[in-house]
């Protein structure tokens, strides 16, 4: 976070700008007083989120394989062998 004059801050528009889009916050100060923020906004309209994209959780998590597919059947089965609302 970042604190800019206004006076400074209509000469370096485009930059904080560019701060905004990596993520920062820029506070607008007027005689030292914070008066106002530029922030990034959410995707633009048809643009898709970057948490969205195809493969985004690629190497981040991973999915069972069969023998634990199948050993999670198993236990919810089993769970369910005993109960008296599903009876045999």
């Amino acid at each position: 976070m970042s604190v800019t004059n206004i006076h400074d801050a209509k000469t370096n528009l485009s930059k904080l700008i560019a701060a905004a889009e990596r993520g920062e916050e820029v506070i607008l100060a007027r005689a030292g007083k914070p008066v106002a923020r530029i922030v990034p906004c959410g995707p633009a309209v048809g643009e898709t989120p970057r948490w969205r994209l195809f493969g985004a959780w690629k190497g981040v998590v991973s999915a069972p394989t069969d023998q634990e597919w199948a050993d999670m059947d198993r236990e919810i089965e089993k769970s369910f062998e005993d109960s008296e609302i599903f009876p045999k």
